[in-house]
């Protein structure tokens, strides 16, 4: 009786993305009816490091769909962008 193994490195490198993927979390930006489209849009450029396109984009997004992804990566990079975004009155979470 013989054992296969896979050893593909194909399947090794998708296993690492999809690990490496599920380590992100995501800071979502949620409509409300108090902050202005150019409050929202600096606050995106200056906090998240948007260009001043993604953030505009992200701004009509959130005003339409009533929420928006607008920064994805380790909660030790996005923690201290949520509570920059929440100190300027903007309602966001890290998801």
């Amino acid at each position: 009786m013989s054992i296969k193994y896979d050893l593909n490195p194909a399947t090794e490198q998708e296993t690492a993305v999809l690990e490496q993927q599920e380590d992100l979390l995501k800071i979502v930006l949620f409509n409300d009816e108090v902050n202005s489209f150019d409050w929202v849009i600096s606050s995106l450029i200056e906090v998240c490091e948007h260009s001043a396109e993604q953030a505009e984009q992200c701004a009509i997004l959130t005003h339409y769909k009533g929420k928006c992804v607008v920064k994805s990566g380790a909660y030790a990079d996005l923690e201290p962008r949520c509570t920059n975004l929440l100190e300027r009155g903007l309602s966001a979470e890290i998801m």
